[in-house]
């Protein structure tokens, strides 16, 4: 974990791939035990530090995640995330190029639960939700395609199944794809932006980050940005 911004309401961190935000049957440190343990020995809070959970990434994802380090932060970027006045930009490296540059995909989607798999359809149904991404193509070279994704929506496994619907699957992505896996067991998809309203002050937070420095995302001439900026709202 990298703790990218933090400040009295706000602590933004990157997630390596193959860390769950938050515990799971797994057994293993989550993200959110990791931001805990920072807040309490950095600002050497007694007891129990608060840190809420506005919004989540897979765990063979990486990337910006935010937590909300007061509950009146907590529930005011729970309603920023759910009105959609945040603004999400994610990388991903696809095996072969898209039919087109660039378009918006709209699509109606079901969760099955029981094994942990969203299906995509063109029409709503009994039980979907719309889901609505915009997308675009960076770099294509043989073999791989880096696609910039733009999510208006926030629904689970989106991005991955918006990635299949452009007949091209993740790399790494053996839930939607034929495989092969990625050494690291990820998943080639990236949370490399995240801005949101502050909760506080009338201002915007912008955070980027870039993507791991592994092989599956080094495309010549490519460079990532990274930092923090403040905005007026």
């Amino acid at each position: 974990m990298r703790v990218l911004h933090i400040d009295n309401h706000l602590l933004f961190v990157e997630k390596p791939a193959g860390v769950p935000v938050v515990p799971d049957g797994s057994g293993d440190v989550s993200l959110l035990d990791e931001a805990r343990s920072f807040v309490e020995q950095e600002f050497a809070k007694p007891g129990r530090a608060f840190l809420g959970v506005v919004h989540r990434l897979d765990r063979p994802v990486s990337g910006i995640v935010l937590f909300a380090r007061t509950s009146k932060a907590a529930k005011r970027l729970t309603a920023a995330f759910r009105e959609r006045r945040v603004r999400k930009i994610y990388l991903a490296v696809l095996p072969t190029a898209p039919p087109s540059d660039s378009g918006v995909l709209i699509q109606w989607l079901r969760k099955d639960r029981a094994r942990n798999r969203v299906h995509a359809f063109a029409e709503e149904r009994e039980g979907t939700k719309r889901a609505e991404t915009h997308w675009r193509v960076l770099r294509v070279e043989p073999g791989r395609v880096l696609v910039e994704f733009r999510p208006l929506t926030g629904r689970s496994h989106q991005l991955r199944v918006a990635a299949r619907s452009l007949g091209a699957p993740l790399l790494g992505d053996l839930r939607y794809g034929p495989g092969p896996a990625l050494r690291d067991r990820s998943v080639a998809l990236h949370a490399h932006a995240l801005e949101v309203p502050h909760p506080t002050r009338a201002e915007r937070v912008l955070v980027r980050v870039a993507p791991p420095g592994i092989a599956t995302w080094r495309f010549r001439g490519e460079t990532f940005e990274e930092g923090v900026s403040l905005q007026g709202a």
